[in-house]
């Protein structure tokens, strides 16, 4: 898989916090090696955009859509907890 990341998710990524930043990576290995890893708890966000969802950390989250062969990665918050 290919992965491409918006402006907006580039802005984002840049701003969010270190950790935030780090876990990312990490968890950005596990979905191109097993998107079913279990830290991941990927989940369709959003049925009719299809929109995907990751778990960055217990506290953020980024969101991704699958096109073809490629993860369009759109944005990374907080967890709207």
């Amino acid at each position: 898989m290919k992965v491409l990341f918006s402006e907006h998710f580039t802005r984002a990524f840049r701003v969010a916090p270190q950790l935030v930043q780090r876990d990312f990576g990490k968890q950005l290995g596990f979905l191109l090696g097993n998107p079913r890893h279990p830290s991941l708890n990927a989940k369709k966000y959003d049925d009719t955009r299809g929109l995907w969802q990751i778990r960055v950390n217990l506290d953020w989250r980024c969101y991704f859509t699958i096109e073809d062969d490629t993860y369009h990665f759109h944005d990374i918050i907080p967890h709207p907890k």
